[in-house]
C-alpha cells in the first residue's frame, strides 16, 4: 500500500479525524483491559496455591469485565455510527457531482457503472476508512503489549512465539499485494457489469424483439465471471493468508506447552505463569486476526477509493466555486425562483431572445464539428422549426442553447446578453425543454410535473394537464396526482405528455419541443399543435421535426444538412426553393397541399 493511494483513502476519513482518535482511544483502553487479565488471573492461581485473598482478583476480573464491556459496546457504535456518516458523504459527493457535471461528461460513462460507484463501491468504504485504521493501529499495539508481557513472564518461551509471528508477518507481506490488485480487478468488472446490465434492461423490448436474451445475457455475465475470477483468486490469497497465520500460532502454542512444561519440571517457570503465558499465546490470535482483515479492508478500500475519487474529474458546470459557495448560491436562487422577479434589464422590444452568432461546436477535442457556422435568430414570439436528415446537428444545436454543450467558435446571446456572462442557471431559468424520449424522473405524477417549478397551485397543474389532454386520465386514478411512476406505469404518448405538461407549467420565455407529438395519436397530436400554437402566439416556441406534420404551421422552417443551416422561410416557401425540403416531405408522403389538409 502506496503513501499516495492511503491519502486518497484517509481523505474520506480526515473529515472525522476527531471521532476516529475516540474510537482508537477506546479502542485502546479495551485492549489493555484485555492484556491486564491475563496478568489477574495469575494472581488468582497464586492466590490459590498460597495464603493470599482471591477477593481482589476476582473483584478486579468483574471490574475487566464490566468496564470492558462498556467500552466495547461504545467503540462499536461509534465506529459504526462513523462508518455510516462516510458512506452518507461519499455518496452525497458523487450524486451532487453526477447531476452538476456536464452532460458530455455524465454520458461519457454507462450510467450503471456511476451508480455501481454510489452503492457498492462505497460500501467498502465503511470499514476501510473507519474501522480499519483503528483497528490496525489497536492490533499492533495489542501485539506489542501481548509480546511486552510475554517476555515478562519468560523469555525463552517468548523466543518460540516470536520466531512464529515473524514467519507469518514475512508471508502476509508477501500475499497482500496480491490481494489488493485482484480485489480492484473484480470491482472494476462489478462496475462494467452494472453499466451494461442498465443498458440491456433500457432496451428489455428490443433484446426480446431480436431473440437475444442469451447472446446479450452472456455478453453481460462474462463481466461477472471475470468479476469472480478476480474474487476467488483474492479469496484463496486470503485463506491461505489465514492458514498459515492460524498454522504459526498453533504451532507456537504447542512450542509453548512443550518448552513451558519442561521448564516447569525443572523449576524454572511457575505454573500460574506458564497458565498466563498460555492465555496470551491464545490472545495473540487476536491481534493478527484483527491486523490480516484490516489489512484486507484497507486494500479494498482504497480500490474503491480510487474508483470514487475518479468520479472528482467530471467536469461540472461551476468548477470554480467551492460547496458553500454553492449552497449559497442555490439558496438565493430558490428565494428569487420563488419570488418569481427576475433579475435583469428589459431588452429592447426588438431583440432577439435567442441568438446564434455562426456558431461552431464539436463533442470532444479531437471530433468533427457537429455544427459549422450556425446563425439562427429566435424571435421573442412565434414557432421556429428545425428540420433535416439524421445527423445534421439538429439535437447539437439543442445541447448548445441549454448549454448543455460549450461552443467552440462563435457565441450564442439571450436577450442580446452573450451566454459567457450569464449563469447556466440563469440561462435555464428562461428555458423549458421537452427531450424526443420524454423520460420520468422517479416519483409520483405530482413530482415530475412540480420539477422545474415547486411552487405551481393545484389550479395550475390541472390547467397544464387539460392543455395535454390528461386531466381525465389522471382524475380516474385512484390515487391522482400522486400515483408513482416507473417505465412501465404509463404510455409513450403520456409520459410525451406529462413532459410537455412540466414544460407548460413553467410559462418559459423559450420552449424547446425535441419532437413532442412522435407518440400521440392524431386527436392527442391536434390537442397538443393547438396548446404549441397557443403558446408561440405569447412567446417562443423552437421545434425540432423528426416527422414535418408538426411543423407545417411553423413560422419559420429551418432547414439543416451537414451540421450548416441550409435554407430558411416558411412551408411553402422551402416547397418551392428548396430541394432537401421538398424530399423531407416527399418521403413522409405530405402532400403539397398539407396546410389545406
Amino acid at each position: 500500500m502506496s503513501v499516495p493511494r492511503l491519502r486518497i483513502l484517509w481523505s474520506f476519513a480526515r473529515p472525522h479525524r476527531r471521532a476516529l482518535a475516540l474510537a482508537l482511544v477506546l479502542a485502546l483502553v479495551g485492549s489493555g483491559m484485555g492484556l491486564a487479565t491475563p496478568m489477574v488471573t495469575k494472581g488468582v492461581l497464586d492466590a490459590l496455591g498460597g495464603s493470599g485473598s482471591m477477593r481482589w482478583p476476582i473483584t478486579a476480573l468483574l471490574l475487566l469485565l464490566v468496564v470492558g464491556s462498556a467500552v466495547m459496546y461504545w467503540q462499536w457504535t461509534l465506529l459504526g455510527a462513523l462508518g455510516e456518516r462516510v458512506v452518507l458523504s461519499a455518496r452525497e459527493s458523487m450524486v451532487r457531482r453526477f447531476l452538476r457535471a456536464t452532460v458530455p461528461a455524465v454520458t461519457r460513462r454507462p450510467p450503471g457503472e456511476l451508480v455501481t460507484r454510489v452503492t457498492s463501491d462505497t460500501v467498502l468504504l465503511h470499514q476501510a476508512a473507519t474501522g480499519a485504521p483503528v483497528g490496525l493501529i489497536n492490533a499492533v499495539v495489542m501485539l506489542l503489549g501481548t509480546l511486552v508481557l510475554m517476555a515478562v513472564l519468560d523469555l525463552v518461551l517468548l523466543g518460540a512465539v516470536v520466531a512464529a509471528v515473524v514467519v507469518v508477518g514475512v508471508l502476509f507481506g508477501v500475499l497482500m499485494p496480491g490481494i489488493a490488485t485482484a480485489q480492484q480487478r473484480a470491482q472494476d468488472h462489478l462496475g462494467r457489469l452494472g453499466g451494461n446490465l442498465e443498458g440491456a434492461l433500457r432496451a428489455i423490448r428490443t433484446v426480446k424483439a431480436g431473440r437475444a436474451e442469451d447472446r446479450t445475457a452472456e455478453r453481460i455475465v462474462a463481466d461477472a465471471r471475470t468479476s469472480a475470477e478476480h474474487g476467488i483468486r483474492a479469496v484463496r490469497r486470503e485463506a491461505l493468508a489465514w492458514t498459515i497465520s492460524a498454522a504459526g500460532i498453533q504451532l507456537a502454542i504447542i512450542l509453548v506447552l512443550g518448552v513451558g512444561a519442561w521448564r516447569v519440571s525443572e523449576g524454572a517457570l511457575e505454573v500460574s505463569s506458564l497458565i498466563a503465558f498460555l492465555l496470551y499465546s491464545f490472545g495473540l490470535m487476536d491481534p493478527i486476526s484483527e491486523l490480516s482483515q484490516n489489512v484486507t479492508a484497507l486494500q479494498s478500500g482504497i480500490a474503491a477509493a480510487e474508483r470514487i475519487r475518479e468520479t472528482d474529474d467530471l467536469q461540472t458546470e461551476q468548477t470554480e466555486q467551492t460547496e458553500q459557495t454553492e449552497q449559497t448560491e442555490q439558496t438565493e436562487q430558490a428565494e428569487r425562483f420563488v419570488r418569481d422577479v427576475p433579475e435583469r434589464e428589459a431588452p429592447l422590444p426588438d431583440t432577439p431572445v435567442l441568438e446564434l452568432r455562426d456558431v461552431t461546436a464539436a463533442y470532444g477535442p479531437d471530433a468533427e464539428p457537429a455544427v459549422r457556422g450556425v446563425g439562427l435568430v429566435i424571435p421573442r414570439r412565434g414557432h421556429t422549426a428545425i428540420v433535416g436528415p439524421s445527423g445534421t446537428g439538429k439535437t447539437t444545436l439543442f445541447s448548445l442553447v441549454l448549454r448543455f454543450l460549450e461552443p467552440t467558435g462563435g457565441e450564442l446571446l439571450l436577450d442580446g446578453r452573450p451566454y459567457r456572462d450569464l449563469t447556466h442557471d440563469e440561462i435555464r431559468s428562461r428555458l423549458a425543454y421537452v427531450e424526443q424520449d420524454t423520460p420520468i424522473v422517479p416519483g409520483t405524477i405530482r413530482d415530475n410535473l412540480l420539477l422545474a417549478r415547486p411552487d405551481a397551485t393545484e389550479a395550475e397543474l390541472l390547467r397544464v394537464l387539460r392543455e395535454v389532454r390528461l386531466a381525465e386520465k389522471i382524475d380516474a386514478l385512484d390515487e391522482g396526482l400522486d400515483t408513482p411512476l416507473s417505465g412501465t406505469a404509463v404510455s409513450g404518448g403520456e409520459r410525451q405528455r406529462i413532459a410537455l405538461a412540466r414544460a407548460l407549467l413553467r410559462t418559459p420565455d423559450v420552449l424547446l419541443l425535441d419532437e413532442a407529438t412522435a407518440q400521440l395519436d392524431g386527436l392527442t397530436e391536434a390537442a397538443v399543435q393547438e396548446c404549441v400554437r397557443g403558446r408561440a402566439a405569447s412567446g417562443a416556441v423552437v421545434t425540432i421535426a423528426h416527422r414535418l406534420s408538426t411543423v407545417i404551421d411553423a413560422d419559420t422552417i429551418v432547414v439543416m444538412e451537414a451540421g450548416r443551416v441550409r435554407a430558411r422561410g416558411s412551408h411553402d416557401e422551402l416547397l418551392a426553393t428548396d430541394a432537401l425540403y421538398r424530399e423531407l416531405v416527399e418521403a413522409l408522403r405530405i402532400a403539397a397541399d398539407a396546410r389545406a389538409v
